[in-house]
Parts: C-alpha cells; structure tokens; sequence
C-alpha cells in the first residue's frame, strides 16, 4: 500500500518528510517524490528507494520550507516512471501551483479525465491521481479547502489525499474515505500520515479522519468538515505506542525482531483477560453482545492471507469449544458471492491492520444483511474497528515486517480466547476453562524456548535453501499453519511452496515430490499423528527430504525425518501457536540465507486497501 506524509508547522519539513517516508518504507512501494513550497512549488519524485529520492534532493538540503507532501507509490493506474510518481500537479500551464498526493483508486478517474481534456487540460501521466489533480485546479477559486471538498463530491472510489497550494503557501489539506489517514497535532505543527509510525517521533496527540472527511490544517489551527462542507469536531487521542517500539534495535531485520516478540506480545494479548477466579475469559470490548454470540447458529469469519489462516484455526477452535457452526471465507470472495447471512449469525472480521479494503468490504456487506459484525484486529481506531458492532484488539503493539508473524500468534491466541468466552457460556465448564487458560499462560515461556532453537534451525534451512520448490503439510488444526508456513517461504524468499492438508497429498500433489524435494511436516502428538506418519512414509519412499516440526520427546520421529524442529508439549488446540515458530524462522533464515530483502519484499505491501 502506497504511504502519505505531509507536514506544517515552523520547522523545516524536507527532513521531517524523508525521515517519516522511511518509517513508512515496510508499507512496500517502487517510487517516491516530495512536493514543497518555498517560495514557489518545488516538486522532485524517482523511480526507487527513498534514498535515490533523496541523492536527488542533495540540492535543497537546506530548504526553509515549513510545510510540504512526500508519498511512496505503489503502483496501480500506469507503470513504474518517474512521471507517474506522486505528487502530482494540475495543469502546468494554466494551474494555480497545486500539488497531491494520493492513496486509492478514483474509480470514475476515466469519466473525469474526459471532462477535463475538453476543458483544454493536459496531462503528463497515466494515473488517476493526476486526473484528480487537475480536477481540484479547475475548481479552485482562490479557496483550497473548498476546492477540494468539490472535487471530492465528484469523485467515486477511495481516497486518502494532501493538497498544497502556491497560492496559499500556509494551508496544508488533507481529506480520505476508504483508505486510512491520521492527523498528529504537535505545537504549532501537523504531521499527516498514512501509519502512525511516521507520526510518533513528533506528538503522541493525533486523530484519525472519518470517511468522507476534509482537514484544513495552518501552523496554529485546524477545521475538520464533511466534502459536503459540514464543520464536524475530531477526536483527539493518544496514540497507542511509543517510538521504540518501531526501532530496530540489535536486530537485523523487523521480521527478526517481531518472531522474537512473540513471548511479549502473547503476554501482552492475554492481559487482564483470563480469569481464574471467576472461571472465564474477559472480553470487555464484546461484552454487551455476549448472549448474542452465545446463542448464534453460525459463525463466519473472513479474512486475506496470513489473516484468513488464522480464521481457519478459529473455525477448528469455534467448534471444538464452543460446539457453534463456524466457517472460514476469502474476504474478497464473500462480498461478490450473495452469502447466506440468516438470523443468528455473527460475522468476524480478522485484520492486522483494520484496513484491508476486502475484508473492510465484507463486514459492511455482512452488517447490511443483518450479521452480527465482530472485529480482530490490532490497529486502534482502524476502519475495521469503526466499522463494527464490537471487537477484540490484538494488542501485539505494532508489526513493521510485511511478512506478519505476532501479528498471526495474536490472532489465533485472540480467536482461542473468542471460542473459550462463548464456549463457556454453552457447554464447557469452569475447570475445562480454567485448565485451558492455564496452558495458554505458559505458551509465552514456550515460544521463548523455540526461539532459542533458532541457529538449528537456519542449519538445517541452508540444506535446503537452494530447492525451488517446498510442500507444507498439517491435519486439523495444523493444516492452516502448514497453509501458514509455505506463505511465509513464497513471500520473502521467492520459493515456491504448497500448504495442503496432508492426505490431500495422495490426490495429485504426490505426483510433484521428487529425489531431494523438501517437504515440511507439522507431525506433532495429536489426535492426527498416526495418519501424518503414514503420509511421512508415503513422502520418503519416493525420495522426498522430510523436515518434521515434532512435539519434545518424540524420539521416534528422528527415524523419518532428516531434520527435526522440537516444540514444547501443548493442548491440541493451542498447537498453532508454538507449531508456526519454527516456520517463520525457517522462511527468515532460507530469506537471509538466499540473500533477498526480508523486509521489502518484491512486489508485497503491508496492508492491501484497494482491491
């Protein structure tokens, strides 16, 4: 997803700018630019890492100005130039000295474009950004916020925008629907952002934009209003984290760093929501829909990638203990299909970010047939969790690496407690309860011990690492973490891998292994591992290397397998939670080991808001 910066205030904002377009680089993107006002609008944008941008900004190291836009492109409308780089302007012959930047897509971009070719504009790129550029110029009546809020009024699709202008070179506008926007208010400046990341560093005060929302932003004030030029008041707030939590630190990469979060953040997650004395989970945040979740008939949760394997745990875990109907959807398949949304069911929607414009689709499609909507997700204030009845926060703090790991634990831990608060209240009884919460209590101190397993684990990766193609395997409650680990691999090391279930294998996919192909094992004691063991000799006698994930103790398993990643003794149904570690170091270490970009990886962003 492409990121936004934007400052004013009374420092020089050309460092503020570079330094918050850094902090948003994980987001993933392929050109950069930055737009200022010092004097007149200088615009400067490349093809590249933000430090190409920057050689090419070695010239105004020393710009004054106090207010300017910055943005990384991701690319949608037109290729990777220099010119379809943001920001864009309006008309360079007859503008006002307009500059934009934008995230989204301006679905109707086509119809206005049209519009504007016959109103004698010209244009220098193919991407609807530009034409929505132009558009705020041809409205422009010495009056920026004005501009902008028309412009909008006529502009169908998402958004999330900033607007300078020469001509009022002390307003800064910004404006969003559909794609997220933060405003950080600071002492006599603003720092606009699309992630908080690029706002901490400045003012732990911000609010974020409403849908539909327009921001006039000077050095000592701000407006907040409606496109349609209705003032509304904005809610400031705190932000939800400090600077060092995204810091780097000794690691040597975020990927790094967040696995080995894991014992934290699950610590953290867990909080002040297990309760033994009264013998339940506490979950503040869907309290007051508790009867409704309890006596629900179905329910669905959606999500995308790393997200919707964890709701295929959630449904294993939904049924196992809470004895409801659950499904697993595709976000992006639930909205276009007329899913069946009948009286008692509740719809969960499991995001990272809050913001995954499918998943962020389906709930309101879900809430207009009359679902129960229920949000996961670990960014406070998010569209996600604006958008529903109720939710759980993740709470893991935040998840820089675009390949997400304790963003997945949190979730699946999240799900876990979800299915044991309404478990409770059908059939299970306190001391199953109050025993299950006991083990997820220890499950902290038993991700720290895999951890510790971690040069093991990139030996027996360098084995391996130069194979082109991996198969992941599970049963039951695995399975997803199978799904879960070659997704990990396929995302940053460019290796293709498989995750099926493993008797899936034996209808077609066998016929892929061959002398030397590694395949991935979850073999851990469980009610399936007899069945994994056969599919294990079914692997080995036709010449594939076996990499098993395997229970401490299991001496057995060392006689099928070549490599054997031990994981601590836990109840089935927490086995995801210690079973995906060894996985995500794999994929980390086959990433380094293979020599790609662990924390850029081609062609992935962080949060996908547009489809």
């Amino acid at each position: 997803m492409c990121g936004i910066v934007a400052y004013i205030g009374r420092k020089p904002s050309l460092p503020i700018l570079l330094e918050g377009l850094k902090r948003l680089e994980y987001r993933g993107y392929d050109s950069a630019g930055v737009a200022v006002l010092n004097g007149g609008l200088q615009v400067c944008k490349s093809v590249g890492r933000v430090r190409v941008l920057e050689e090419k900004l070695d010239a105004l190291e020393n710009c004054p100005a106090t207010i300017g836009i910055a943005h990384t492109r991701w690319a949608t409308h037109g290729g990777v130039t220099d010119a379809n780089a943001h920001p864009h302007r309006d008309d360079l012959k007859a503008g006002h000295g307009i500059a934009l930047i934008h995230n989204g897509i301006i679905e109707n971009y086509a119809s206005i474009k049209k519009y504007l070719l016959e109103k004698g504009h010209s244009f220098t790129s193919e991407t609807d950004t530009e034409v929505l550029a132009h558009l705020v110029g041809e409205l422009y009546r010495g009056d920026l916020e004005r501009a902008v809020q028309s412009a909008l009024r006529e502009v169908t699709g998402a958004y999330a925008i900033a607007v300078i202008c020469e001509e009022e070179p002390d307003t800064l506008v910004v404006a969003r629907k559909g794609s997220p926007l933060m405003v950080g208010v600071g002492n006599g400046e603003y720092v606009v952002a699309s992630d908080s990341s690029a706002i901490v560093a400045h003012t732990t005060q911000a609010f974020t934009l409403p849908d539909f929302t327009v921001a006039k932003l000077t050095r000592d004030s701000f407006r907040t209003s409606t496109i349609d030029d209705i003032e509304i008041t904005a809610e400031v707030r705190e932000l939800e984290f400090e600077l060092a939590e995204i810091e780097l630190g000794p690691y040597e990469h975020y990927m790094l760093k967040e696995i080995f979060e894991q014992p934290r953040s699950l610590r953290v997650s867990m909080q002040g929501r297990l309760d033994d004395r009264g013998g339940g989970v506490v979950l503040g945040g869907i309290a007051e829909h508790a009867r409704a979740l309890a006596n629900a008939k179905r329910i669905v949760m959606v999500g995308q990638g790393t997200a919707l394997h964890a709701c295929m745990v959630g449904k294993y875990l939904m049924e196992d203990l809470a004895k409801i109907a659950a499904e697993h959807d595709f976000a992006s398949e639930f909205r276009y299909r007329n899913p069946i949304v009948d009286f008692g069911t509740a719809v969960v929607a499991v995001s990272q970010s809050g913001e995954t414009a499918d998943t962020l689709a389906a709930l309101q499609e879900a809430k207009q047939r009359g679902a129960l909507a229920l949000g996961i997700v670990n960014v406070v204030g998010s569209s996600i969790a604006r958008e529903t009845d109720a939710g759980i926060y993740l709470r893991v703090g935040p998840e820089i690496g675009v390949a997400s790991t304790k963003a997945f634990t949190g979730q699946v831990l999240v799900l876990a407690m979800l299915s044991l608060y309404v478990g409770r209240r059908r059939y299970l009884s306190q001391e199953y309860v109050v025993n299950l919460m006991s083990e997820m209590r220890a499950i902290p101190d038993k991700v720290q011990r895999i951890l510790e397993t971690t040069e093991a684990i990139k030996t027996a990766t360098a084995k391996y690492v130069e194979r082109e193609n991996w198969l992941f395997l599970g049963r039951g409650v695995n399975y997803p973490v199978a799904l879960e680990g070659a997704l990990k691999l396929k995302e940053i090391s460019y290796i293709h891998a498989e995750g099926m279930p493993a008797a899936e294998m034996k209808h077609g996919p066998i016929a892929l292994i061959d002398k030397g192909m590694p395949v991935v094992f979850v073999a851990t004691k469980n009610s399936q591992y007899e069945k994994v063991l056969g599919n294990i000799a079914e692997v080995r006698s036709r010449g594939g290397h076996v990499i098993a994930v395997a229970t401490e103790g299991d001496e057995y398993i060392q006689s099928v397998a070549e490599d054997v990643f031990y994981v601590p003794d836990v109840p089935e149904q927490l086995q995801p939670l210690v079973t995906v570690i060894p996985l995500q170091l794999l994929a980390y270490h086959a990433a380094v080991l293979r020599g790609k970009d662990v924390d850029k990886p081609r062609n992935l962003a962080k949060s996908v808001t547009v489809e």
